[in-house]
């Protein structure tokens, strides 16, 4: 087991080197400079002294640059050299607050002028991870209930429902099931708040949207799952034993067929935690998407490099939690 982690976490940096190095390269390529905005242009000296100050001008420096600053190179440099002491002892002398470094800084953004990327992902990726927490615990409530039943009676109208239920909740788009929530539930029957987040009841509708399509599939593996381990000779001989339904199905069938399941919910906890933009958008959801969305839009570098290094971040750990809990779950896995 402690292999596996150790093995996991050594390969953790150069994974997100690699995905670093595709996204800034896709990212560059992308026409158009950051700093060209039609709405608000910086005077031709601010942005001599941006492209200067941040390598917006050289590819090659801008990556070693970016790279030193968000892996803590360039802070653990400064700090062992005795340069964040001279700053600091310089503030001192002049009277000016310095603001205290990160040790992963991911920069300035591009598009908001009062937020480094940092603070943007410090204030929504916890209202991100709330949304996605919530989704899967309703997905998976939802999903293995559901090819639980499927599984007991296959082929029964229950099961019919389920699966229709299921292909409906991949097939549709998160916009369209977030639309017609918002006008049944919040315009026409007023039960849940409009464009607010932060209470109990402002979460239901986005994490109920967010949680169907992942339902479905946990629904999909569930049954199959299910309808594979309850023809397996150990179900008949606890059956035979005089074990009780329940168990049956809960204590020896379910923690089978519950495999696939769990190998699923890597991805898809790191999906419903990071990659929500659309429902954030539907719902007016403060969290990491609509400023991922808007860092595209508007090629903002730093913030789509931080918002994706997160991502990957979490994919990666969310699929070793998945390894190490499958080994628990299944010992007889190597």
């Amino acid at each position: 087991m402690m292999t596996i982690i150790l093995r996991r976490l050594l390969a953790l940096p150069i994974i997100l080197l690699i995905v670093y190095s595709i996204t800034l390269t896709l990212a560059w390529a992308v026409p158009g400079n950051p700093l060209e905005n039609p709405e608000k242009r910086p005077k031709p000296e601010v942005i001599e002294q941006m492209n200067k100050q941040y390598n917006l001008d050289s590819f090659p420096r801008f990556y070693v640059s970016y790279l030193s600053n968000a892996t803590g190179y360039q802070y653990a440099k400064d700090y062992f050299s005795g340069q964040m002491k001279r700053e600091r002892e310089l503030s001192e002398q002049l009277g000016v607050p310095v603001p205290a470094r990160p040790i992963f800084d991911f920069g300035p953004s591009l598009k908001y002028d009062d937020a480094t990327v940092n603070e943007i992902i410090r204030d929504t990726l916890p209202v991100s991870v709330t949304l996605g927490a919530s989704a899967i615990l309703i997905a998976l409530f939802i999903g293995v209930g559901a090819g639980v039943i499927g599984a007991v009676k296959p082929n029964s109208f229950l099961d019919l429902s389920t699966l229709a239920v299921s292909m409906i909740g991949i097939s549709l788009p998160g916009f369209v099931i977030g639309t017609v929530m918002l006008l049944v539930f919040a315009i026409n029957l007023d039960w849940f708040p409009i464009g607010q987040w932060g209470t109990p009841r402002s979460i239901v509708l986005p994490a109920i949207t967010l949680s169907l399509p992942f339902a479905a599939y946990i629904a999909r593996l569930t049954r199959m799952g299910m309808i594979d381990a309850l023809g397996a000779d150990y179900i008949r001989t606890a059956r035979a034993k005089g074990a009780a339904e329940y168990s049956v199905l809960l204590k020896h069938a379910l923690k089978n067929a519950f495999l696939p399941v769990l190998s699923f919910l890597g991805p898809a906890t790191a999906m419903a935690m990071t990659g929500s933009f659309v429902i954030e958008r539907v719902f007016t959801v403060p969290g990491m998407g609509e400023h991922f969305v808007n860092a595209v839009q508007n090629k903002d570098l730093f913030l789509i490099i931080g918002v994706v290094l997160v991502f990957a971040t979490m994919l990666i750990v969310f699929n070793l939690v998945v390894d190490v809990l499958y080994r628990w779950v299944d010992p007889r896995i190597v």
